[in-house]
């Protein structure tokens, strides 16, 4: 509790800083590249901070090759559904978890624990989704993982320390437990909601490994998989006709690159406050 000296303030100060242009760097480079002419690459040896001759070449070759568009709606489509599904089986499991009443609770409880300790492994995974139809479907990036135990326990801690008394001024008025859930308990958890959704739609949207064992057609692709292919493998996605400029390989993907990280960073300022609370969840008592 003692007040922080100057020393002490320069010292964060400086550790902030550092972090931040460790972060700030990379990112920048890859920005700027992705705006880079064949020239500006050469000259910066492969990563360009602030384009000389900045043009947009990398980002129409990938929304005019149509693999990336397409990858995007894929990735769009199965983080929407997947974390609206997540969040419903997440919510609906936490709070019959934490009823006192509820028979079998502890077991439930106990066997979604385990799954945090043990995995059955790739290969019953795969012939499990086989099996059950899923292979080469979306369904498949979505109902392996649609509960995680994490999530489960967080949001189950999180209605257990809300105050009993809610719980039974609701039931005097005669709401059942769906109407609880809703009109009393959800209002209440808007950060830990925030924070859980938030964990859930950035796993769904950097799906790689489920996309890569149970999507056998390309054109199902998610946007993970599209960055694997033409980013790491190298392939190319720039087909210009004759007289169409064609964007340098490397500005393109580093473009994808861009396309990729956006979308959460304009999702998070908007969940920034809620996901400050929820992490402090729990962490003080009273």
């Amino acid at each position: 509790m003692e007040k922080p000296t100057r020393l002490g303030l320069t010292g964060k100060g400086i550790v902030i800083v550092l972090v931040v242009v460790m972060v700030a760097y990379p990112l920048l480079g890859v920005i700027g590249t992705s705006f880079s002419s064949q020239t500006d690459i050469i000259k910066s040896s492969g990563l360009v901070l602030w384009p000389s001759h900045p043009n947009l070449d990398a980002y129409r070759t990938v929304f005019t090759g149509g693999v990336v568009t397409r990858a995007l709606l894929v990735s769009f489509g199965v983080t929407v559904f997947g974390t609206v599904a997540s969040l419903l089986c997440t919510i609906g499991m936490a709070y019959g978890l934490s009823r006192r009443d509820v028979v079998g609770s502890r077991f439930i409880l106990m066997t979604a624990l385990f799954t945090m300790l043990f995995n059955a492994g790739v290969i019953p995974n795969f012939l499990l989704v086989k099996e059950l139809g899923l292979y080469n479907t979306f369904a498949a990036l979505v109902l392996p993982t649609m509960v995680s135990a994490f999530n489960l326990v967080v949001l189950r801690s999180f209605f257990m320390n809300l105050p009993e008394e809610l719980y039974d001024a609701a039931k005097v008025d005669g709401a059942g437990d769906f109407r609880v859930l809703i009109q009393v308990v959800l209002p209440l958890s808007k950060a830990v909601l925030a924070v859980v959704g938030l964990f859930y739609a950035v796993s769904y949207w950097n799906a790689y490994f489920n996309a890569l064992l149970y999507l056998g057609d390309a054109d199902k692709w998610p946007l993970p998989m599209v960055l694997r292919t033409f980013v790491l493998q190298g392939q190319s996605l720039a087909e210009g006709g004759a007289g169409e400029a064609v964007a340098p390989q490397q500005a393109v993907q580093m473009a994808v690159l861009v396309v990729a990280v956006v979308p959460i960073l304009l999702v998070y300022p908007f969940l920034q406050r809620y996901f400050t609370k929820g992490v402090l969840t729990g962490a003080i008592k009273g």
